[in-house]
């Protein structure tokens, strides 16, 4: 990133009298929620986080730019008004220069009482582009070379991502409308199976139906990045196999290190990688635990990255932490029957058990993760080359592919 952000001061809907034109909120503070933690170096390793981070364009694979409410039993009506504000301040004082941000289609319409809609997606689309149009700090990333741009001028890429496709129901013209839109990543489920395939929640996993093959096919030929960190493991087998492009699993982690359905097992990410694909390594409040690590933080989100390193090579590893601006532990209980965290995470299975946190030390929110991730890494002896690889070179090599 460019060593100065070029961020004005905007805040969201500024341009709208708050509490008259919309219903306000009261939001999580942006930086400092809880007590910020930074990965210590010596001097000679600072000089090189500053000169690695002044040369390099770094880019988060997975993460939600929303703010969420200061009081997070608000959230459910705060995603129902479909006004997610941005995290203006919080990029500003991040290291990234890219982020994929999942909307709110994840949160607000798998719980809205209408359930997955089209008017919902578009509606949290529309929304946040109309919010950027106000502004000239983040700027949505529409090309490859919009991330260089954003590094070369100080500004951040805002990659629009939705995290499942059960909103296509059985209209691939929908998926052409949404890159349309601004759109340049697209999971084929969420933890729930859809038209396409088979969500990772599901005791069977059928792999891709013939619907999901033609919308491989759609996603292919429009240019959307096919994302299958929330898949069973035949579909995402499955899409491998299918696209004639390399594929993410933006944001994941090893489950030889936990046994968890929200995990890989060996043999998909080493299908992901034989294909170009890239694995980005997530720290979402207790998925990427180990049995070295049972408290999550810093070290045992590491811990995957280096497995996944080790397995399938640093071209094919990076980061999607999967972070938000808010109380993300509260989020998870507020939601937690609806996400299938106990399904997914391996709670009660035989030597699983861990110590819950209130935050994940480091990782707390975006801003958080920029930093230390980076400084782990120097820390710890990768090379230059390695480091500008894991933090943003394989992405935008595979964006590159997906795009093009």
């Amino acid at each position: 990133m460019s060593l100065e952000k070029r961020y004005g001061g905007y805040t969201s809907f500024s341009y709208l009298e708050a509490g008259k034109d919309y219903k306000s909120f009261e939001l999580a503070p942006e930086l400092d929620r809880v007590v910020p933690y930074r990965l210590a170096l010596g001097e000679a390793d600072e000089s090189r986080v500053r000169e690695i981070v002044g040369r390099t364009p770094f880019v988060s694979m997975h993460e939600h730019l929303g703010v969420f409410p200061d009081r997070i039993e608000e959230t459910p009506e705060y995603a129902r008004q479909g006004r997610m504000s941005t995290a203006f301040a919080g990029l500003a004082a991040s290291y990234w220069d890219a982020v994929f941000d999942n909307l709110m289609d994840g949160i607000c319409a798998i719980h809205s009482s209408s359930g997955w809609q089209w008017n919902d997606v578009l509606h949290d689309l529309g929304m946040r582009m109309c919010d950027l149009a106000h502004q000239d700090f983040v700027i949505p990333c529409l090309r490859v070379d919009d991330v260089q741009r954003a590094h070369d001028e100080g500004r951040l890429a805002w990659i629009a991502t939705m995290e499942g496709a059960a909103m296509i129901e059985h209209e691939l013209d929908r998926i052409d409308i949404l890159h349309g839109f601004g759109l340049r990543s697209l999971g084929i489920t969420y933890s729930e199976s859809n038209a396409l395939g088979n969500g990772l929640k599901e005791d069977r996993d059928g792999g891709l139906t013939k619907f999901g093959k033609k919308a491989v096919e759609r996603m292919n030929k429009v240019g959307l990045l096919i994302d299958c960190s929330h898949c069973g493991d035949q579909t995402t087998l499955d899409t491998v196999e299918w696209s004639e492009k390399p594929i993410v699993l933006s944001h994941i982690g090893a489950r030889a290190l936990w046994d968890s359905n929200r995990l890989a097992p060996d043999d998909v990410l080493e299908a992901v990688a034989a294909k170009g694909g890239v694995i980005g390594i997530e720290c979402a409040p207790h998925t990427t635990l180990t049995k070295k690590n049972r408290t999550h933080n810093l070290e045992a989100f590491m811990e995957h990255f280096e497995y996944v390193r080790a397995l399938v090579g640093i071209e094919h590893v990076g980061f999607g932490p999967d972070t938000v601006y808010g109380d993300h532990v509260g989020l998870h209980r507020t939601y937690s029957a609806s996400l299938s965290l106990k399904e997914s995470r391996g709670a009660g299975k035989p030597d699983q058990h861990y110590d819950e946190v209130e935050y994940v030390e480091g990782l707390e929110n975006p801003t958080e993760g920029s930093h230390n991730i980076v400084r782990w890494l120097v820390k710890h002896g990768y090379s230059d080359t390695e480091i500008e690889m894991a933090m943003g070179g394989n992405a935008l090599r595979v964006m590159r592919q997906a795009w093009a």
